[in-house]
């Protein structure tokens, strides 16, 4: 484990804190060619070494990091587009992780036990994330589909495409985890944070209709990811 969090430290400095946006720009415009390419890797090899501590013992490590990274970057530069920018961007992180985690697994060898894994702790989160997200967004438009009086309105059909879904995801996600760690103050901050900017609009658009269309889904938000949160915490621990 401290072998990887060295390694995951460097790749964190290396691709986040220590490469300028202009250092990306010339990579995604001469690829192979780019100068700025050779310098990032540079920069990677030297946080390597720092944080290996030039031991020697590491080389097979350092060289399946650095060169892993370099054909990864390589691939990205030629194979993304600008539609496909976003999933490129995540994929090249995906490798780069996995890589670091082949790279820990060559020089000192673990075992991945599947019921290590699929614990009833671990299986009941994973059913309370799935709830509080996906599941809790259905039953929610489900309830309130008999109401619909956003539609028509100028300002909903000027919001984002699919805001509030991923909005009410990320709500509901920070109540389970407020009331998880038992922080339940940061759940009426959440509350509080969302009336500040949500329910102000209404009130100067002084459409009661849809303001009280949005408090019951609020409410309703609110109310799955606290029974969630709950149960939880409950049969979690």
């Amino acid at each position: 484990m401290i072998l990887f969090l060295k390694l995951l430290v460097a790749h964190l400095l290396g691709d986040f804190v220590l490469q300028p946006k202009n250092w990306v720009k010339d990579k995604e415009k001469k690829k192979i060619k780019s100068i700025k390419l050779y310098a990032h890797i540079g920069v990677h090899a030297i946080l390597l070494l720092l944080l290996l501590q030039f031991n020697s013992t590491y080389w097979s490590v350092f060289l399946l990091v650095i060169v892993s990274h370099y054909l990864v970057d390589l691939g990205k530069l030629y194979l993304q587009r600008k539609k496909n920018k976003r999933l490129f961007f995540f994929l090249d992180q995906v490798l780069h992780i996995f890589f670091l985690v082949l790279a820990t697994y060559i020089y000192s060898p673990f075992k991945v036990s599947i019921d290590a894994i699929l614990t009833q702790q671990n299986l009941l989160l994973f059913a309370c994330l799935i709830f509080v997200t996906y599941t809790s967004s259905i039953i929610i438009n489900t309830l309130i589909s008999k109401w619909n009086p956003e539609k028509g309105n100028k300002s909903t059909e000027q919001s984002l495409a699919n805001a509030g879904k991923y909005i009410g995801f990320l709500e509901r996600i920070l109540i389970f985890v407020f009331i998880a760690i038992n922080q339940w103050a940061g759940v009426g901050f959440l509350l509080a944070a969302k009336s500040i900017f949500r329910f102000g609009d209404l009130t100067a658009s002084k459409d009661r209709k849809l303001t009280e269309y949005v408090l019951i889904g609020t409410l309703l938000s609110f109310g799955l990811a606290i029974l969630t949160g709950l149960v939880y915490s409950h049969y979690g621990r």
